[in-house]
């Protein structure tokens, strides 16, 4: 009998898979906090015997290597994958056994150039329905996005993602479980991925925009027009992964007081704060900058520093910082350079402590309408967002860009805006931490559309 156990990185929009028979166990995509894998092997009683990598990943750090050297697993990857560690290198329609459980690999190319698929059987039980790990091939509804391994090769690799989403359907039946890796937010997903608890074959067949479309050239286009901007932080994990991860350190990070925290600021090194927005709004360390722990903490982090900038992690609490620690070890950021926990007039050494006002659309709109001058309202929205509508008169900076563009940004006061108000709350410490006057919108702009004070 084949069991699947998922195990959600809800954070990236990613999952990984323990694929078992009760007694042998088979990873598909881990992540790197590997603990969460121990556990669930443990919980299970099972022993883990291969791990399955379906590509080299753009949006994490696998853990894969690591949990195979841990665990004396098969580590499985693409024959044609070049990377500087063993493995056992598998080919389209390759089969291995391990335990009751039957892996056959499918070349399923689109999302990278190499990607396999893994079809995981019960070898001597035909009764129960096959599964099959698509990674960032076929998704819930869509496909994995084609634009990340060469920006001027996505119609080339958007056509072979579809032709490689049709063969792997026609290849299964009806009744197989379709388990991806990407598609639950991930920025990996291309736009049309639905997300969802669990899919079919034949379902994916009724409702997956790449089995529906009949002709490749439409899907082609839709697909290429619906890719937006992705997190910068990708393009250092091919070559993270290529060369192999080792394990993680989620030990505490060295405490900092207020002293060398300030330092540090003065220095121009980040020191993140945690908290949320709100609270950081309210009293911040001046050259702080507020990333708010949460769902997207890692990703618009990884998005929005330069690489490899050492960051102080500043938290209400040791816990917070730990829980900041797992998310960045899963894009490459091992070690933080320190933690301090404590409220900003604890860890000010002194020094004045900053903070900038919080609005709303309707109270943006007031100042508009009252013809107020000296202010400019700035989106920081993605272009893709920015298209669909815009506040008459704002000034368009996307929050992935603003650090380079700083020396654009207008002087007098600024209204930010998102979204939802998360990335324009990033975006208001950057600014802030720069110097300039400062006023988070922190909104919903669909409120501002319905209200008329916005297009779109």
């Amino acid at each position: 009998m084949l069991h699947v156990e998922r195990i959600e990185t809800n954070e990236l929009g990613d999952r990984s898979y323990v694929a078992h028979d009760g007694s042998t166990a088979i990873v598909v995509d881990p992540q790197r906090d590997l603990d969460r894998v121990e556990t669930l092997l443990s919980q299970f009683g099972v022993t883990c015997m291969a791990v399955l990598e379906t590509h080299i990943h753009n949006d994490y750090v696998s853990g894969g290597l690591e949990l195979a050297q841990r665990t004396g697993a098969t580590y499985v990857v693409s024959a044609h994958d070049d990377v500087a560690f063993d493995r056992h290198p598998v080919h389209d329609g390759d089969t291995l056994d391990f335990g009751s459980l039957r892996v056959r690999a499918v070349a399923t190319s689109g999302h990278t150039d190499h990607h396999l698929s893994y079809v995981i059987s019960a070898a001597d039980d035909d009764s129960t329905p096959a599964a099959v790990f698509t990674g960032g091939s076929l998704l819930y509804g869509s496909v994995g996005r084609t634009d990340l391994v060469d920006p001027d090769r996505t119609e080339e690799l958007t056509r072979a993602q579809y032709r490689s989403a049709r063969r792997l359907a026609d290849l299964l039946d009806e009744d197989a479980a379709v388990f991806p890796t990407h598609g639950f937010g991930s920025f990996c997903s291309s736009g049309s991925a639905s997300g969802g608890e669990d899919s079919t074959i034949g379902q994916e067949r009724a409702g997956n925009d790449a089995l529906t479309e009949d002709d490749e050239d439409t899907f082609v286009e839709r697909l290429v027009a619906g890719l937006t901007a992705f997190p910068s932080y990708y393009a250092h994990m091919g070559a993270l992964n290529r060369a192999g991860a080792g394990p993680v350190d989620l030990s505490a990070p060295k405490p900092v007081d207020g002293e060398q925290l300030r330092k540090r600021i003065a220095a121009g090194e980040w020191a993140v704060d945690l908290r949320a927005r709100v609270a950081y709004a309210a009293d911040h360390l001046a050259g702080s900058v507020g990333i708010e722990l949460g769902g997207q903490f890692s990703t618009y982090l990884g998005w929005v520093i330069p690489w490899d900038t050492p960051i102080t992690l500043i938290g209400e609490s040791a816990q917070q910082v730990a829980d900041a620690q797992r998310q960045l070890v899963r894009i490459g950021i091992d070690r933080p350079a320190g933690a301090a926990v404590g409220t900003p007039s604890e860890l000010a050494d002194g020094q004045d402590t900053r903070k900038y006002p919080r609005a709303t659309f309707a109270q943006l709109a007031e100042l508009i309408n009252a013809a107020a001058t000296g202010f400019t309202v700035l989106d920081v929205r993605r272009d893709d967002e920015r298209v669909t509508g815009e506040v008459p008169g704002s000034v368009h900076v996307p929050l992935n860009s603003l650090l380079d563009r700083l020396d654009e940004i207008p002087d007098g006061q600024l209204w930010v805006h998102c979204a939802s108000g998360f990335r324009a709350s990033i975006a208001t410490s950057l600014l802030d931490r720069a110097g300039h006057d400062v006023v988070l919108v922190d909104d919903d702009y669909s409120t501002a559309v319905d209200k008329g004070w916005a297009t779109g």
